[in-house]
């Protein structure tokens, strides 16, 4: 298990709880928008802790944060994954994981031995404008289905979320992604932030009045819509 990363108090990135975040390298996509790229394209590059310090860091916390955020890059790519979150769980705290959603037959894994106890599904945008915003061109669409699908008719708690990026979307694509996400019970639109960490930086943000007009669009199908990043 290679470990790149350690915020060890975040109250934003595991909902309701404090937390700490856990950032694991290497992803399967290449998003042009990508706050973390050194973690995508060359995570051997950042300084890598070790798990039993990691372990140490959370069994002297214990008592004082609430949950595990193990995100990335995409967690489900490291092989070590489910044994890691084992030895997280096995301190009491309970595991947020945030994916891609392209390994669905994993998260199952994980939710059915209860390593996980809630799910963040970025979602890029509406299908067929995937390529464009995972910077694949034949992406893996039957698997990230598959994941929605478990999510919205399982029991795992989850959210939905999607980066806005003013020159990637449109608004076919809110409507697009209602009809495919309708029953969900949480989704979050981000404001995208640029910085010379994003892969491919000079990206903008839409305004708060557009970004309120897509929410109203996914609102006639998913109770829940909320923005994220705005000042």
């Amino acid at each position: 298990m290679k470990i790149y990363g350690l915020n060890k108090t975040t109250l934003l990135d595991y909902p309701g709880r404090v937390a700490a975040t856990i950032f694991l390298g290497g992803c399967n996509f290449r998003c042009p928008f990508c706050q973390n790229s050194s973690l995508v394209l060359n995570p051997s590059s950042q300084p890598e802790l070790s798990v039993t310090e990691v372990l140490s860091f959370l069994k002297k916390r214990q008592g004082i944060l609430e949950g595990v955020c193990v995100t990335g890059g995409e967690p489900t790519l490291s092989p070590d994954l489910p044994e890691f979150l084992a030895e997280i769980r096995a301190l009491g705290y309970p595991v947020k994981l945030d994916t891609n959603g392209t390994r669905p037959d994993l998260l199952k894994e994980l939710a059915g031995e209860g390593l996980i106890q809630m799910a963040a599904v970025d979602i890029k945008a509406c299908p067929d404008n995937y390529p464009s915003l995972c910077g694949l061109l034949h992406p893996d669409l039957d698997a990230i289905k598959e994941t929605v699908d478990f999510l919205i008719n399982g029991t795992l708690d989850y959210e939905f979320r999607t980066t806005v990026v003013k020159e990637l979307h449109s608004e076919q694509d809110f409507v697009a992604i209602g009809k495919w996400l309708s029953g969900a019970k949480a989704y979050y639109l981000q404001a995208y932030r640029d910085s010379e960490e994003v892969l491919q930086p000079g990206f903008s943000s839409f305004s708060y009045k557009e970004l309120e007009h897509f929410r109203q669009i996914l609102m006639q199908t998913i109770p829940l819509v909320e923005l994220r990043g705005i000042d």
